[in-house]
């Protein structure tokens, strides 16, 4: 039998089984991201009914990605509900991450627990393609001494989108097939800002939040933003380049070749240049001389957070998000002159873009980008777990 448009409509059966998958999707993904939960208690968030959670707790043990245990201590009357668990120490996946001067992996499990790690310097001038093969010595180095029944449930890698070199020069990376394709072919790979904003939404300063514009400074800076939960990633992956944003058309001559781009007013040597500071001071020295009251560094960081505030003004405007989390480098400069960036907000963006917005350091700290690369690594299991399973 066929629709009047030739489709076959799908058979009971099928639609059951599609049923069965999204409803073990949902318990898996509810145990990846906030842990050990009681069997009731599943049941009342999912709003599924109690035998529907044991036949799909069932077949997550059985599959060999949960467990169940009694509990250790139960308040209730009568047979304690049993506590279902991700299997971090058994499934896992591959995250790494290649950043302007270093090189990252680690081996991260179900429920997001960063099981090992190992990091190497990132060779001056080397291009991200160039690193890969001392990218991979690190992750076998994460996998030494697993047994035979573990899974790996997948593997990403974030990449630094704006790499500086020693003559000043920008690479604009993005994701790179070859990258991908070097690492194998189970490997994902995303630009820093995106994997870190990701990580910040599920685990972080962010959870919970659906339109987040998070914030990532290193060399330059680069944005990873969340629309209804999602990433917008853009043609080819290559968003979020805010840092390329002109809000100084006769301003500094930036990497890129365009002058006046928002990083050269935010980014560590705006800060060092307006403190007027010697050479080898860093950035964090200058933003604590302006907390113990040095007049010159707090007129310097006033002058970049103003900058900064500028600039999230003319997101905020654009993406109208709930929240924008500061990560990276920006993160202490918003922390040191939060009040100047709210300050711009309130005289530069629309009150109903304003009015509602959060804003938050990030949370994770620099494994932010590990945790939302192994987030993207274990999509695929986490929406099909008995087919990606095997």
């Amino acid at each position: 039998m066929t629709t009047a448009r030739g489709l076959t409509p799908p058979s009971p059966a099928n639609g059951q089984e599609e049923i069965r998958r999204q409803n073990l999707s949902a318990v898996l993904r509810h145990l990846h991201v906030h842990g050990p939960i009681s069997r009731a208690e599943l049941t009342g968030r999912l709003s599924l009914n109690r035998s529907t959670i044991g036949a799909l707790a069932a077949d997550l043990v059985a599959s060999g990605l949960a467990t169940e245990e009694a509990p250790t201590t139960s308040r209730r009357a009568g047979r304690p509900s049993l506590v279902v668990s991700p299997r971090s120490d058994r499934v896992w996946v591959r995250a790494a991450s290649i950043e302007p001067d270093r090189l990252r992996a680690a081996r991260i499990g179900l429920g997001g627990r960063i099981i090992d790690q190992w990091e190497a310097p990132r060779p001056p001038g080397a291009t991200p393609l160039d690193t890969v093969a001392e990218l991979a010595v690190l992750i076998r180095r994460t996998e030494r001494g697993l047994g035979p029944d573990t899974l790996c449930a997948g593997g990403a890698v974030a990449v630094a989108d704006t790499i500086h070199e020693l003559d000043g020069t920008i690479h604009l990376t993005g994701a790179d097939d070859k990258i991908a394709a070097a690492l194998g072919p189970d490997f994902v790979v995303a630009d820093l800002a995106d994997a870190a904003a990701l990580a910040e939404h599920v685990r972080g300063v962010a959870a919970g939040i659906d339109d987040v514009v998070y914030l990532h400074g290193g060399p330059g800076v680069s944005a990873g933003i969340l629309s209804g939960g999602r990433l917008v990633t853009g043609h080819g992956g290559r968003s979020g380049k805010v840092g390329h944003m002109v809000v100084h058309p006769y301003g500094r001559k930036c990497g890129c070749g365009s002058r006046g781009c928002w990083e050269t007013e935010i980014g560590a040597a705006a800060l060092l240049r307006a403190a007027g500071a010697s050479e080898g001071t860093s950035p964090q020295a200058v933003i604590r001389a302006a907390e113990w009251g040095d007049v010159l560094a707090r007129r310097a960081l006033d002058v970049v957070a103003d900058w900064l505030g500028l600039g999230v003004a003319n997101l905020v405007n654009v993406f109208n998000p709930d929240i924008v989390v500061f990560g990276g480098a920006l993160r202490e400069l918003y922390v040191a002159g939060a009040a100047n960036v709210r300050h711009c907000l309130d005289t530069m963006a629309l009150p109903a873009s304003r009015e509602h917005l959060q804003l938050r350091a990030g949370s994770l700290g620099a494994d932010a980008p590990l945790i939302g690369a192994a987030e993207l690594a274990f999509e695929s299991l986490l929406a099909d777990p008995l087919n990606s399973a095997g």
